[in-house]
């Protein structure tokens, strides 16, 4: 997966239950849930939804690396998920 597929994912993924973000208001560096203003179920829907996408399961100890953009599209492109 490439970055620009991961990021793609990201979002997608995102728009399910955040319509309104805009991506490219998006900061890649700053926490997703203080720039969006996500609430927990939000989170997890949302981290459901990447799971689902790529198939495979996100363990609880990589949980923290879905915390901005760049967190995740690093472990989407780190052989983690294909």
């Amino acid at each position: 997966m490439t970055r620009l597929q991961a990021r793609d994912l990201i979002f997608d993924a995102l728009a399910d239950i955040a319509p309104e973000v805009n991506r490219e208001d998006v900061d890649d560096d700053v926490d997703l849930t203080e720039q969006l203003d996500l609430d927990s179920m939000d989170y997890l829907t949302w981290m459901i939804a990447i799971s689902e996408a790529t198939g495979r399961d996100i363990p609880q100890r990589d949980v923290a690396r879905f915390l901005t953009v760049e967190g995740v599209v690093g472990y989407l492109t780190e052989g983690v998920i294909a």
